[in-house]
């Protein structure tokens, strides 16, 4: 079999989400996956996104539920919002519908990784309360688990856990996705294309 496809796809506003895509697709690739980034349909109108001082990801694809049966696996990232994803990644999995009725992403694997503006802001509720989309669809979750031990580094403050990579951005966007987390990010992509090729091989 040829290499895993894997999309990671994503709702960022600041950056920091897309900065951990970033690393999550070098690390996919560096295992031998064939990563593709993807960002969901913004709803937010543009007057809204000026005063948000949100970024444009215009270079990146707007995916489609139906491009999603073509992938073997993805990664969703999105910020937090009161611990959930955000409106809009919420809004794409409501157009998955016709998939669900043909269980088209039936036994295809699936993670998360996320960004809050603080240390306490609900990273794993996040992820955790994003997981019945995948269970509905029969997705097999794939967690970080602690398989790097970034993830038991306290010497300062890092985003992340079992659930997946994260970062925190400060409630303003100040602050950046930092080298630690950018590695965490990276392991993660390198787990789950190990994952991805183990299951692909039985």
């Amino acid at each position: 079999m040829g290499k895993p496809k894997v999309y990671v796809v994503i709702h960022s506003v600041w950056g920091h989400i897309k900065g951990l895509a970033d690393a999550i697709v070098e690390g996919l690739e560096a295992q031998g996956a064939e990563a593709t980034l993807w960002r969901v349909p913004e709803t937010l109108p543009k007057e809204v996104l000026e005063k948000m001082w949100a970024k444009s990801f215009e270079e990146i694809p707007v995916i489609k539920a139906d491009d999603l049966p073509n992938a073997d696996g993805f990664l969703f990232g999105f910020g937090t919002r009161y611990g959930a994803a955000s409106a809009q990644m919420k809004s794409f999995w409501d157009t998955t519908g016709g998939l669900w009725a043909k269980g088209a992403l039936v036994g295809k694997y699936g993670a998360c990784f996320t960004s809050s503006a603080t240390q306490h802001g609900g990273q794993e509720t996040t992820i955790a309360s994003f997981l019945s989309h995948y269970v509905h669809h029969g997705i097999i979750f794939v967690p970080l688990g602690y398989t790097t031990p970034l993830l038991n580094d306290n010497s300062e403050l890092i985003g992340g856990g079992p659930w997946g990579a994260a970062t925190i951005s400060n409630s303003d966007g100040s602050r950046q996705v930092s080298d630690k987390e950018k590695q965490i990010a990276k392991h993660q992509g390198e787990h789950f294309a190990k994952i991805l090729k183990k299951a692909h091989q039985e």
